[in-house]
């Protein structure tokens, strides 16, 4: 780590001022101007654009399939952070284990789950992810290493350390990506559980999602450290702030958080700053925010970028890109006829997969 210039009180000033002029701390920095030179091709663009038109269709229609009560209870649509998701899957592993937040239908989609149980399960329906039981909020996927979908804002922030500690327990190189938004920042658990990752080199990423609103106020209003990055230094933890509208930006950002970790050099924290284009949840009319601020952002729409990205390149036809957007429209059509015909969970299911301890000792009979 660089040592700070006399023209700063101390290392802390010197490390704040690294942190928000864009050096991530305790990497080289020739390491980073490598990454930010990294060449992408027509592979990653594609992937790319198919993976946010997905989940982009399949939110249209879950905010639709909402106002028409097709769909009940909370619900927290992910338009507008595509990038982020996209990104993120495209740096890492299939078997690196996720978790997030409530905000979860875009990357568990990005994850790989399928649109049919992702929809089923905003249904309510036996056939859903979570059996019907966990709603929106509450998405989870052992198969395609998706940890959820947690309600209790900041939760999961301590729950994906736990999961980088198994992995790293166990003995692999796979490490968690541990995902939460700006306003579980806030949460005392965040400072508890960098302390503790850092002490222990846990193999984990934590990715703020800055949208900048939390449930419907600004951070300006709300904390008196804008600059969410800033607090991973508390921790000497790695830190960078990283645009979340740009999935290549993302991309880089996470393949180098994921080098460290693997590498045993413990974890970073990306504050990926985004912007959701809908409300905090459907109930949310966001108020608090202009329409032209709204719009500003929407010009720097990741889909229509990317796109632009792969016909300025020539990596694809307008009638290619035609038949990704046929084959994504026929399958959110598919989903939601499943989720329609799929049956509601039997009464008895709310006595299984519940966690039990038969010799629990602090029971009385």
């Amino acid at each position: 780590m660089p040592q700070f210039p006399g023209y700063f009180k101390n290392q802390n000033e010197w490390n704040t001022y690294l942190c928000l002029s864009g050096f991530q701390l305790g990497l080289p920095l020739l390491k980073k101007q490598a990454l930010a030179k990294a060449k992408f091709g027509k592979k990653e663009y594609l992937q790319w654009y198919e993976i946010m038109l997905r989940v982009r269709r399949f939110e249209e229609k879950a905010g639709q399939l909402y106002g028409m009560q097709k769909i009940r209870g909370f619900c927290h649509l992910y338009i507008g952070q595509e990038a982020v998701a996209a990104g993120t899957v495209s740096a890492l592993r299939q078997e690196d284990p996720m978790i997030t937040a409530y905000r979860d239908h875009g990357l568990a989609l990005a994850k790989g789950m399928s649109a049919d149980t992702c929809m089923a399960e905003l249904y309510g329906k036996a056939t859903g992810c979570t059996k019907g039981k966990g709603g929106s909020m509450h998405f989870f996927s052992k198969e395609h290493f998706f940890f959820g979908g947690h309600g209790i804002v900041g939760a999961q922030i301590g729950l994906g350390a736990g999961i980088a500690f198994a992995e790293k327990y166990k003995g692999t190189d796979n490490l968690c990506i541990c995902f939460f938004g700006d306003g579980a920042a806030r949460q005392g658990i965040l400072h508890e559980t960098f302390n503790m990752a850092m002490m222990w080199k846990l193999p984990v990423i934590f990715v703020c999602e800055n949208n900048y609103y939390a449930m419907g106020t600004s951070i300006e209003r709300s904390s008196n450290v804008a600059n969410v990055s800033q607090l991973g230094l508390s921790y000497n933890m790695p830190s960078a702030i990283v645009d979340g509208m740009k999935c290549e930006d993302v991309h880089n950002a996470v393949a180098e958080a994921a080098e460290r970790a693997r590498k045993g050099d413990g974890p970073t924290f990306l504050e990926i700053q985004t912007y959701r284009y809908k409300g905090h949840s459907m109930s949310d009319p966001a108020k608090y925010r202009s329409k032209e601020e709204v719009e500003e952002y929407k010009q720097k729409d990741p889909l229509e970028t990317t796109l632009a990205t792969i016909f300025e390149k020539k990596f694809a036809t307008q009638a290619e890109i035609d038949s990704i957007g046929e084959k994504i429209q026929a399958e959110i059509e598919a989903c939601v006829k499943f989720a329609e015909e799929s049956e509601y969970p039997e009464a008895a299911e709310l006595f299984t997969d519940n966690y039990s301890e038969a010799d629990y000792p602090f029971i009385l009979s």
